[in-house]
């Protein structure tokens, strides 16, 4: 069972299937007999609000910010060569709406590399792009947190690092 892990109201967390948001509250809700204690977490980009149970946190793969050290990992696997393998489309996007799903940087930065296209590649297929820009933004918006930036700047530097590799 994942550990326990405790958020307060201010706390930046990571929900793996929307990204980076905010615990704007705690409240409990009335469910038949039932007093439930839920997280109001607000995702800004999305204008999106998700309740989740405090009991359920840990088990949904809610989690805090990652730090410095687990966002330079992730920066260090933007820079390593793109492992694109000679499978079909569809069963690749699966694999990689897998990753970007599961809330890891890690996972998240390979999926942007992979799908990263330099400037004379050729042009990638709207499904390509739509998970690329995904990827990105979702890596971006946990850069721009545990770096205190916006997000666009962080998305910019995110791009340099690719163009570097």
């Amino acid at each position: 069972m994942p550990k326990q892990i405790e958020f307060s109201v201010g706390d930046y967390i990571v929900y793996p299937s929307h990204g980076v948001g905010r615990i704007v509250g705690r409240e409990t809700q009335e469910i038949g007999e039932f007093a439930l204690k839920v997280f109001v977490i607000s995702f800004e980009k999305d204008k999106m609000t998700l309740r989740v149970p405090v009991n359920k946190a840990p088990v949904s793969g809610m989690r805090a910010l990652s730090s410095r050290a687990e966002m330079k990992q992730a920066l260090t696997a933007l820079k390593g060569r793109a492992r694109v393998k000679r499978t079909m489309w569809s069963r690749r996007a699966q694999e990689y709406e897998a990753k970007l799903n599961s809330g890891d940087p890690k996972a998240i930065a390979e999926v942007v590399r992979d799908l990263h296209r330099a400037t004379g590649q050729p042009e990638q297929s709207y499904s390509e792009r739509q998970l690329y820009e995904a990827a990105l933004d979702r890596l971006a918006r946990e850069f721009a947190a545990v770096e205190n930036i916006e997000p666009s700047a962080a998305a910019k530097r995110l791009e340099e690092v690719l163009e570097a590799a």
